[in-house]
């Protein structure tokens, strides 16, 4: 099988490269009352990550992408509406197997990227042929973090930078596999949350697998609470989830401060607009086109790709 490595060089560097360009001349200037110092430093950051990102840009011109209408009979354009009726069943089953699957393990967050990572390099390569291979190296913060306060991580699409910004729990797994399909050059935010929840539901791994179900049944609730944030936390309430599992759904999403719900208002009109600009369909793709891709793909006649067991069965009942 033909393999492509990625460098990601700027993903090993000790701080996010970017962070240090944005942010060196303002601190030599509040700590030293100097600019030059802070200057020298950004034009040595900006150096490394755009060499970097220059190295990356020219392994990444071999990438073989997948093509998703053809392999799963539905792209960002190409989505069924899912009707209501048969999302409202379809959580129902989902939630009563991601009860009756339940698992209290947690893996290391250093040991998950790498699990997540192979199961992801090896759900594309089983469809393109080519192992595109990358970093596995994760930060726990960069300047994103301030500016888009309502997610849940972020990649830098030049330098493959990926930063987690809280612990997210159960969905740690997909969250990661999201961000690396970011990385392995997948920018749609649609194209990354299916090929995470793809890889994950397929993998074997009970931990990879809860997370993918708990993942499609997050996007549902979103769904059903509309554009009304406050109805979320009744919906997950009433949906039957138990106690160990409905805790996350819960926490995923913590209630912003009076300045952090500003700037996410703010934000979140800009990015959707980003997304519409590149040819997505806003920031809804990350539930709304997410569920409706699954519905249009598991009901698709013209797929070459199978979709994986279906996450409402049990082990002992799946084909």
């Amino acid at each position: 099988m033909e393999r492509i490595r990625i460098p990601n060089d700027a993903t090993y560097a000790p701080v996010s490269l970017l962070d240090v360009a944005l942010v060196a001349p303002l601190v030599t200037r509040l700590l030293f009352r100097a600019t030059v110092p802070g200057k020298a430093i950004q034009a040595a950051a900006l150096g490394v990550y755009l060499g970097s990102a220059a190295q990356d840009w020219w392994e990444r011109r071999g990438v073989k992408k997948i093509d998703f209408l053809r392999e799963f009979g539905a792209d960002v354009k190409h989505l069924q509406e899912m009707p209501l009726e048969v999302r409202r069943e379809e959580l129902g089953l989902l939630v009563e197997a991601a009860n009756d699957q339940y698992t209290a393990e947690r893996i290391p967050r250093t040991e998950l990227a790498t699990e997540v990572d192979r199961h992801l390099t090896d759900y594309i390569a089983g469809i393109t042929g080519q192992r595109v291979e990358t970093s596995t190296e994760i930060r726990g913060f960069t300047v994103a973090q301030l500016l888009f306060p309502f997610a849940l991580g972020a990649c830098d699409f030049l330098s493959g930078d990926v930063a987690i910004f809280r612990d997210t729990g159960v969905f740690e797994p997909h969250v990661i596999s999201h961000e690396f399909a970011h990385r392995k050059g997948y920018w749609k935010e649609l194209e990354a949350q299916a090929l995470s929840y793809l890889a994950n539901a397929s993998s074997g791994n009970p931990v990879l697998e809860q997370s993918a179900r708990c993942e499609r049944i997050h996007r549902q609730l979103r769904v059903l609470a509309g554009d009304d944030p406050e109805s979320y936390p009744a919906i997950v309430a009433s949906a039957g989830l138990r106690a160990e599992l409905e805790k996350h759904f819960t926490g995923i999403r913590p209630a912003p401060g009076p300045v952090a719900e500003k700037v996410e208002a703010v934000m979140k009109k800009l990015y959707d607009e980003r997304m519409r600009l590149t040819g997505q369909n806003g920031i809804h793709d990350y539930d709304l086109g997410f569920t409706n891709f699954l519905y249009t793909f598991e009901r698709s006649t013209t797929a070459r790709q199978t979709p994986p067991a279906p996450v409402t069965q049990s082990p002992t009942t799946s084909a």
